[in-house]
């Protein structure tokens, strides 16, 4: 028989153990009185401390480096893959705000920030052709300053760094793959957004691209063309996130705004969460309306609660809104509604898709205050 409880300080492990019987497999039938001490770890008085059968080993310290990218709480790196206007920023802005929304401490880390800190002004797409050996070193310089910040700021407490650059060629993401998991030993998930549709690439550069501080003094048409040519640069050496030559390498590719998605070797629940969220991401911009309902009848008596009708007032609300949202001719316009008769009232007069949630009825008041007025209640 043998009990035991191990406690872990430090670098110490304390360890009670008393052994009874005999056999085959228990070469000592008597209990162990023993005291084995790491001289380096633990004083003399300590050693007084101890019950009479204790025997202490010396372990290895809290993981460092290296050695912690097998820890589940290791601190990740999600680096951003695929050509220009993509969607990488507004994907790695949403996933950011959604990581912090959760509780995950995460920071984004644009590698277009530190090339105009280190360069002059911008004028035109030939800093980024791949024979420009000059600019080519001026952005390695600027890529391993910035992965030298994302793991600065993981040391010091962050969880999850969003590295938002192109990373488009696979030599890079082996200098990223060395440097993040070899010498820091942090997680690594590379996100690659891929999309062939002209029209998606041709309305993410005019919303954001066109307007960016490279093209602050230049106007639209010219900034589109060379943007274009931009893109041409990165291309020829463009190499897509592959199984079989990065087969070590866990990441995921989210093809046309979320028509395919691709997952290879992802791992621990932050790479899970990251996942299923960019799963359900749009990278085009959407336009959201949000209205109370019109007036209902209880609102006229103050009453909290309830599921009553519209009032006149209520009802000349609906007949203006839904004036006011055919004129704006919106496509593909859909309605979300609760289930209250109030809220599906208010919106009568638009015929187009509507749908019906109780995740946004009304919280569901007490007996003992719904359809109390608001006067009882303040003054219960």
């Amino acid at each position: 028989m043998s009990s035991g409880l191990d406690v872990l300080s430090g670098s110490l492990r304390v360890r009670n153990r008393t052994c009874i019987g005999s056999g085959p497999y228990n070469s000592y039938n008597c209990k162990i009185n023993e005291v084995k001490s790491c001289p380096s770890v633990m004083s003399p008085e300590t050693k007084r401390l101890l019950p009479p059968n204790t025997e202490t080993v010396q372990t290895k310290p809290f993981p460092i480096r290296g050695e912690r990218a097998n820890y589940v709480n290791s601190p990740h790196v999600i680096a951003m893959v695929g050509l220009p206007a993509r969607g990488k920023t507004y994907i790695s802005k949403k996933l950011s705000r959604y990581l912090n929304w959760i509780g995950i401490n995460t920071r984004v880390f644009n590698l277009g920030e530190y090339r105009r800190h280190a360069t002059s002004a911008y004028k035109n797409h030939e800093f980024f052709k791949p024979d420009n050996t000059e600019a080519m070193a001026i952005r390695a310089q600027c890529a391993i300053e910035a992965l030298h910040d994302v793991c600065q700021w993981l040391e010091n407490g962050g969880e999850v760094a969003v590295f938002d650059a192109t990373n488009s060629t696979l030599d890079r993401r082996r200098v990223i793959q060395n440097f993040v998991v070899n010498k820091m030993g942090f997680k690594l998930f590379f996100v690659e957004s891929v999309c062939d549709d002209p029209a998606i690439i041709e309305q993410n550069i005019m919303e954001v691209k066109v307007s960016s501080p490279d093209y602050m003094n230049m106007n639209k048409d010219a900034a589109l063309t060379d943007f274009l040519q931009r893109i041409q640069h990165y291309q020829e050496r463009y190499n897509p996130l592959d199984e079989q030559l990065e087969k070590d390498v866990s990441f995921m590719k989210i093809y046309n705004t979320g028509e395919k998605v691709v997952v290879h070797k992802h791992e621990g629940h932050v790479q899970a969460r990251i996942v299923y969220y960019l799963m359900n991401i749009h990278i085009t911009p959407r336009t959201i309306y949000l209205t109370r309902h019109g007036e209902s009848e209880q609102n006229l008596e103050c009453r909290i609660g309830g599921d009553s009708n519209l009032s006149d007032r209520g009802r000349h609300y609906a007949n203006a809104l839904a004036a006011y949202i055919q004129e704006q001719k919106i496509e593909g316009l859909r309605i979300w509604t609760s289930w209250l008769k109030r809220t599906i009232q208010t919106v009568a007069g638009l015929h187009v898709p509507q749908e019906r949630w109780k995740a946004l009825n009304e919280i569901d008041a007490v007996s003992t205050i719904t359809k109390r007025t608001i006067f009882r209640i303040c003054h219960h």
